[in-house]
């Protein structure tokens, strides 16, 4: 594993990020002098004078209470760590993970706008440009998450947008950001940036070149399955019109959501180093069982794109996959049904560990083919007794053999 950046805050002293997620956003005009910055539920704010209306007005996007919708100290607060966290300049907040997304490429796009879309997106944000962006006059062209400086030649005049994901969804793809970022830029295209998988803390996203980066928070930030809400943190270039255009989209979340995630926030770190840990010992085991093709883990060399992972990555984290030499949709579900540990869920991110067959990726797929031969299970690795989990991986192979074997 990477030892931590060192990040200069505040102009004071270099800190690393363990300490960076329990001091940041709380500066004592949000808190108040107490530890967690309080909830504060407001729709209208009141001024005294004139002249404190017009301020306020003036200085909206700066931290100045001026209404509801444009946030309060709460929000205030959590922004300024997430957009520290991910070296951005300004961090809005969305509702999701998913609304993150589609108001990230709404602020940018318009009808005759072309998008290059990595082919191992979320399934959501693939809907969303078949469904409503395709609707709009968007242009959508997905591409081969590995197509490195390839990129250039689907580059069209009318590109705005590069959406990445990495990994990749699922299948675990991880791109060479910093190439991609490049290229993109030589077009004078906005690189956007689905960061869930690292979270703020295991990659410098804005040191690759990416100009906005997004989290859904549901995930690790919040950490605990109970809170849906998104970010997209932008850097300077791009922050007043992502913040502006989803204002006027009318995002906005709830304090008491964002109190928990921020509450999650002083966690993260340990936490993650945690399901690192738990998931890597349970990665080794998979590797050596002869049932296993391969694994989709970013850290194991097995996974397309390992080296860019080393290069770009400080850890990582719960989730991976694998693949299984053979089998159907009868050893699978055996496999995956009668857990006592693993869950059967959507998401991942909490403390929980969860577990999902997962069939027709290739019909999720246009830019790429999968070999759909060989079953995938995606695994997210809690906080359990690793040891547990491992039993009970064993005993799932012993249901599957006596399915397969039939």
């Amino acid at each position: 594993m990477l030892r931590w950046l060192k990040i200069q805050t505040n102009g004071i002293r270099p800190m690393k990020k363990e300490t960076q997620i329990i001091s940041l956003g709380r500066d004592k005009k949000w808190t108040q002098g107490v530890i967690n910055p309080p909830v504060y539920r407001a729709s209208t704010m009141v001024f005294d004078t004139m002249e404190d209306l017009r301020f306020a007005a003036k200085n909206k996007a700066n931290g100045e209470l001026f209404y509801g919708r444009r946030g309060g100290p709460t929000h205030f607060a959590f922004q300024a760590a997430i957009a520290e966290l991910e070296g951005g300049v300004g961090t809005a907040l969305y509702p999701s993970g998913s609304a993150a997304i589609s108001n990230s490429l709404l602020s940018f796009l318009k009808a005759g706008d072309h998008l290059l879309m990595v082919d191992s997106v979320y399934e959501p944000t693939r809907d969303l440009c078949h469904k409503l962006l395709a609707g709009y006059g968007i242009e959508t062209t997905y591409y081969d998450p590995m197509i490195g400086d390839g990129i250039e030649a689907l580059i069209q005049p009318n590109t705005k947008v590069l959406f990445l994901e990495s990994p990749g969804s699922i299948t675990m793809e991880v791109q060479d950001v910093p190439t991609l970022s490049r290229i993109a830029h030589q077009h004078d295209i906005v690189v956007m940036l689905d960061n869930t998988w690292a979270s703020p803390i295991n990659s410098r996203p804005f040191e690759m070149g990416v100009d906005i980066s997004i989290q859904a928070a549901t995930k690790y930030i919040v950490g605990h399955s109970d809170v849906m809400m998104g970010t997209a943190t932008a850097n300077e270039k791009h922050w007043e019109q992502l913040r502006e255009n989803s204002y006027l989209l009318g995002q906005c979340t709830s304090p008491d959501d964002v109190y928990l995630a921020s509450r999650g926030l002083r966690t993260l770190g340990i936490r993650l180093a945690q399901h690192e840990q738990n998931a890597l010992k349970v990665a080794n085991w998979l590797a050596s069982r002869p049932e296993v093709d391969h694994l989709r883990h970013p850290a194991f060399e097995s996974c397309p794109g390992h080296e860019f992972f080393k290069r770009d990555f400080s850890a990582s984290n719960g989730l991976f996959s694998f693949v299984l030499k053979q089998g159907d949709v009868h050893s699978v579900t055996a496999f995956v049904e009668n857990m006592q540990h693993f869950k059967m869920g959507f998401s991942w991110g909490g403390f929980e560990s969860l577990i999902l067959g997962v069939f027709g990726i290739d019909k999720l797929r246009t830019a790429t083919q999968w070999d759909s031969s060989k079953p995938l299970i995606r695994l997210h690795i809690g906080l359990e007794n690793v040891d547990d989990l491992i039993a009970d991986l064993e005993a799932a192979f012993e249901r599957y053999n006596r399915v397969l074997n039939a």
